[in-house]
């Protein structure tokens, strides 16, 4: 194998931006969506990241999108005709979210210079990330791995939230029970080696072990907000602690921790071990005290936030 030249892109980020309904933001919103937050975490975590991001007309010229560049992201635009749009809301602790419009399917169109990258991270909002984007990461990832087989060999992580959404006809989103999620849908995850969720986004008082079915190959990762969370590959569970923030905007928060346990993976080709997930929670600690992508911390910033917090 080729070795890979220093600037080549060693993630790829593939997801739609949202538009996040907000009443402290000129537009009426501002930019959101996984893609965008895990793309500019992996990017100021030390990675040279590509991504492939659906946008409708508002969103394709957002200036947080400049964040993203100025980072270093190799940054695609593709325009859809409809992006996901939400209004979100905050309940007791929990977010619900309303709809104003679902996103339209990103296809699976990969550029070419990009296929030496060695992860994948396929972060859909509302199940924009087809099967097709599975086997399309599966196929050139093993390639950049030397021929590894599998999942894990690949590099290939995926954020479970977008594929179980319902987008109700009363304009509510509601959670899919992970063994009614679309066969397609179920594609896409069976093809992970990292499966990142919250736990509201599982049945409640759902067993573990019954998640490792959907995701066979894959280390899952539930995140808990200021109670932590847990990774369960196989029979194995690894609990670690949230690090304490002073908190001042949630969104994203996941996606930041989703994102520099994978930005591990790949630096390290360890997956999900006690040292990541407690970077990572430092990590999304760091971004919930800032709002939106102006939240998202630079290495320096976890690594000063995990001085102080002791680990």
């Amino acid at each position: 194998m080729e070795a890979i030249p220093g600037d080549a892109i060693q993630l790829v980020v593939v997801g739609a931006a949202s538009r996040d309904l907000t009443d402290d933001d000129p537009r009426g919103w501002r930019l959101g969506g996984a893609a965008t937050y895990c793309s500019l975490t992996a990017a100021l975590l030390g990675l040279r990241v590509g991504c492939l991001l659906g946008v409708d007309s508002p969103a394709s010229d957002a200036h947080e999108l400049a964040l993203l560049e100025a980072a270093g992201v190799d940054l695609r635009r593709v325009r859809l005709d409809h992006g996901p749009v939400f209004e979100n809301l905050e309940t007791g602790g929990h977010r619900r979210q309303r709809w104003h419009s679902k996103s339209d399917a990103l296809p699976a169109d990969l550029p070419g210079e990009w296929r030496g990258a060695s992860g994948w991270l396929l972060v859909p909002v509302g199940g924009e990330v087809r099967e097709d984007w599975a086997a399309a990461a599966a196929a050139v990832a093993e390639t950049a791995a030397g021929g590894a087989s599998g999942a894990s060999g690949a590099r290939i992580g995926v954020g479970w939230q977008g594929l179980l959404r319902s987008f109700g006809d009363d304009g509510w989103v509601a959670r899919v029970p992970p063994g009614e999620a679309s066969p397609q849908r179920a594609v896409v995850v069976a093809a992970a080696g990292l499966v990142g969720a919250s736990v509201d986004d599982v049945p409640p008082g759902m067993p573990l072990a019954e998640l490792q079915p959907f995701a066979p190959a894959a280390t899952i990762v539930l995140t808990a907000g200021e109670n932590g969370g847990v990774a369960v590959r196989g029979n194995d569970l690894i609990r670690y602690r949230a690090v304490p923030a002073a908190v001042v905007d949630p969104t994203g928060a996941g996606d930041v921790f989703l994102a520099a346990v994978m930005t591990s993976w790949v630096q390290t080709g360890e997956l999900a071990t006690e040292a990541s997930l407690r970077f990572a929670a430092a990590a999304a600690s760091c971004s919930v005290e800032g709002v939106g992508l102006a939240g998202v911390p630079t290495r320096s910033q976890v690594g000063a936030r995990l001085s102080r917090a002791g680990g």
